[in-house]
């Protein structure tokens, strides 16, 4: 170990960076992927004495004070479990950092675990490693963890020999940390390839700007790419943000996101061809909005899937969804009677406003997997208002059990199937809604004489829009679906082709 003048490594934001307007990558001048939409700057310090290591075993030597940098030399560190120790300030946190983004290739054995205050993990590669039985995780934020960030890394391969050994390559624990910019690809084994944990109080993690890349079905329960919380909290308000982030050939199983906490917010990701859905699993008060979710009819791709009560499912996008019933673009589950916590809650109160479903094998299922699991109990009392369904081949709208106390107010349902019709609902018009191909992206709006445009019915806090159906794309979106900003700095990914 030796100090060494590192300053020039200092390319991330360093103070206020897990507070959620929080500081942009870092990787230095070889940014090939920059943000559109970068972290505001904030002031960095100088840097004069930073210290240089080669070894786990020299980070473990260390004291680190609030304010000091640790330099990873660039190269292969292969059974390197690194534990990552100290406390640092909003002011002036830790760091750990490569030499050179992407340059120190962890493998074998190798770990990292981020045990304690404002704690920032930038620039590092683990590729082709094998944690084996030994219980821990590739990354894995511990209990007492604070305030602490992953960035600008990524997770690749990192697979034992058996596949039904369970490990989590990312294991968030703590209070308020942060996982951004980084790029996991090829789990292969059970176990979900994130995992936030849960507890009794909120847990307020954000996980941003993250490229989920593919995942192979792993043919039974446990292949998530994100699990939020357990059973055990389902109603911790845990106010987890996952946002920003994309998710490619996502098909461990059947939930690609399975949320299972309260009050969380799943927002403006990008889901491409990726077979499973986004899950509120269990938990209350949710908020689902801004999600772009393309199927290109490829097979068991889903879209949004609800259960519990109180959840806002709003100005989403869902185009060429192939899958009908608990796995269509929206479906609302029917429920178990007294369910316990691991069971399926009814669903209450949903608000389910100005989304758009173009495309689709079928826009909504009302009761979806009624008789499965013992669900029995149809939906109540949701509000189901102007949403857009234009399928000329698809079902618009199905009821696999009639829900009680529905409201509908300005929904546009376009396509029965093979030309059949459907009773439906005051509050449902059945139109042509005149859909445009937005050539761009092979997406589609309302043209400029189509009922959907000023047709918006009513007042939502939480969603205003003079149109009926999810809003057209802005340069969040645009930025999003060309996959800038998104993963680290030092690495570039090929386009993802929506078909019209």
């Amino acid at each position: 170990m030796k100090t060494t003048n590192c300053s020039m490594l200092l390319s991330l934001a360093f103070a206020t960076l897990i507070s959620f307007s929080a500081c942009k990558k870092g990787g230095g001048s070889n940014n090939t992927n920059p943000d559109p939409t970068p972290d505001p700057p904030v002031d960095k310090p100088v840097c004069t004495s930073c210290k240089s290591i080669s070894s786990a075993a020299e980070l473990s030597a260390l004291t680190l004070q609030a304010g000091d940098t640790v330099m990873m030399k660039s190269g292969t560190w292969t059974d390197q479990r690194l534990v990552f120790k100290g406390t640092g300030t909003a002011q002036k946190p830790i760091v750990l950092i490569a030499e050179k983004a992407g340059k120190v290739n962890l493998k074998g054995a190798s770990s990292l675990s981020i045990d304690g205050q404002w704690l920032v993990a930038d620039g590092l590669s683990f590729s082709n490693g094998n944690l084996g039985v030994s219980k821990l995780n590739v990354v894995d934020f511990t209990s007492a963890s604070r305030n602490c960030r992953l960035t600008n890394t990524s997770i690749v391969d990192y697979n034992p020999t058996d596949p039904t050994i369970d490990y989590r390559w990312v294991s968030v624990n703590g209070k308020n940390n942060r996982v951004d910019h980084c790029y996991l690809k090829g789990k292969q084994h059970q176990g979900p390839t994130m995992v936030i944990w849960g507890m009794s109080s909120a847990i307020s993690h954000r996980i941003d700007h993250n490229y989920f890349g593919s995942r192979p079905d792993l043919g039974n329960n446990g292949g998530e790419s994100i699990r939020v919380g357990t059973s055990d909290y389902y109603l911790s308000e845990a106010l987890v943000v996952v946002e920003e982030n994309v998710f490619e050939h996502c098909n461990g199983e059947t939930e690609i996101i399975s949320n299972k906490m309260s009050k969380d917010t799943i927002r403006n990701n990008f889901f491409f061809e990726s077979r499973g859905s986004l899950s509120l699993r269990h938990g209350n008060g949710s908020s689902v909005y801004g999600n772009y979710i393309i199927g290109n009819n490829v097979s068991s791709v889903g879209g949004i899937r609800i259960v519990g009560e109180s959840h806002m499912v709003y100005n989403n996008y869902i185009q060429g969804v192939a899958s009908t019933g608990q796995t269509c673009a929206i479906a609302v589950l029917d429920g178990v009677p007294n369910s316990p916590a691991s069971g399926y809650f009814q669903v209450k109160n949903a608000k389910i406003v100005g989304n758009t479903m173009v495309a689709c094998a079928q826009g909504f299922d009302i009761g979806a997997g009624k008789g499965g699991n013992d669900r029995t109990v149809p939906p109540a009392d949701c509000v189901i208002a102007n949403n857009l369904v234009s399928s000329r081949s698809g079902i618009a709208i199905a009821y696999t059990d009639p829900p009680q106390n529905f409201t509908y107010q300005g929904n546009i349902a376009y396509g029965m199937g093979n030309g059949q019709t459907l009773a439906l609902p005051q509050g449902i018009q059945q139109t042509d809604p005149k859909m445009t191909l937005v050539s761009e992206f092979n997406t589609y709006v309302p043209g400029a004489n189509s009922p959907a445009i000023g047709g918006f019915q009513g007042s939502y806090s939480f969603f205003q829009s003079a149109n009926i159906g999810a809003n057209p794309l802005d340069d969040l979106h645009k930025s999003l679906l060309k996959i800038q900003g998104i993963g680290p700095s030092w690495m570039t990914f090929p386009a993802l082709v929506i078909k019209n």
